[in-house]
């Protein structure tokens, strides 16, 4: 509020003031939004609101923009600092500098350009709670593509009934995870995965269980950490994308039929997760962001949400009651 009544002029007595300009000024409120978040875009908006109508408003037409810039401005700040702290049941703790996950990032844009993926193709993730489904979802916004993940302890049935609906190109998969001290084989599900999602063209498996898995049920499989070593030291650059252009994919239960597809854009997301991270939450650089979740959940989109204020996600896989 002292920032609106030192940049704006605007005074409000009390929260219900400012909600009450907040949903009766849209194009003001958000536009101090966008101004005091500070978004980055190479194309200025025209305005805020394009249409109004619902469904249908067009927000910040005009605007070109890349959500994963805006992640990884913040490892030209602090490349040592902290960006990912992680553990799990299958795990040490661990930790991702800014650095390493913008060097990280880069090398697996630059391998899923490889593999063709580009501007709004869809990449599918079975992945758990680790620092490379953040990388991995990175990567594809900063490409353009677009994100769409079910957690591992999902069978093959419900990733088929969300994942064929996007029809991904790209799947990106574990082979396993760790539950309650229990371990769970999954190469046998990604290769129903493979046969009933039929756009797949590339798997990108990523070594979790074992560090040596046994992948030959499965085919085009490209191994996690030998796609990024063959792109070791890419640079990192961002396709910029109108602020509709598609972010991820999430989905609704499925409980009265099949699970719904629900598009995010890169621009929507962006500026509702500042808002959100900033004023409700009040993430800052110096802050540690964590919530038990999969990132089967929307919970888990958040939590790499707060890496847009340069605060530091926290991730956990596994029962954080076990043993």
């Amino acid at each position: 509020m002292a920032w609106l009544k030192a940049e704006k002029d605007l005074s409000f007595r009390d929260y219900s003031e400012l909600w009450e300009w907040s949903v009766t000024d849209l194009e003001g409120f958000w536009a101090s939004i966008w101004e005091y978040c500070d978004v980055k875009v190479s194309k200025p908006y025209e305005r805020v609101l394009g249409k109004r109508e619902m469904p249908g408003a067009e927000w910040f037409p005009g605007a070109e923009l890349n959500y994963a810039e805006h992640v990884l401005r913040h490892a030209a700040d602090h490349p040592d600092g902290p960006a990912i702290l992680h553990q799990s049941e299958a795990r040490s703790l661990g930790e991702v500098s800014w650095g390493e996950l913008q060097e990280r990032t880069a090398a697996l844009a630059a391998g899923l350009r490889e593999m063709g993926v580009g501007r709004g193709d869809r990449v599918a993730a079975y992945l758990p709670n680790v620092p490379e489904a953040v990388i991995a979802l990175l990567a594809c916004a900063s490409i353009g593509a677009v994100w769409s993940s079910c957690s591992p302890d999902f069978g093959a049935g419900s990733v088929v009934d969300r994942m064929e609906q996007i029809e991904p190109k790209v799947f990106i998969a574990v082979d396993g995870y760790r539950y309650g001290g229990k371990d769970y084989d999954k190469i046998e599900v990604v290769a129903r995965l493979q046969s009933e999602i039929p756009t797949l063209q590339k798997t990108i498996v990523l070594p979790y269980l074992s560090e040596v898995p046994d992948t030959s049920p499965l085919e085009n499989v490209v191994m996690w950490d030998d796609l990024l070593a063959r792109h070791e030291g890419a640079e990192l650059t961002f396709e910029q994308v109108p602020f509709d252009h598609p972010l991820w994919v999430l989905y609704s239960s499925g409980t009265t039929g099949l699970p719904k597809a629900i598009v995010h854009s890169q621009g929507g997301i962006l500026i509702e997760h500042l808002k959100k991270a900033v004023l409700h939450i009040d993430l800052g650089p110096d802050d540690r962001f964590f919530w038990f979740t999969t990132t089967g959940w929307m919970m888990w989109n958040l939590v790499v949400a707060g890496l847009l204020t340069g605060s530091t996600a926290l991730l956990y896989d596994g029962n954080p009651g076990h043993p």
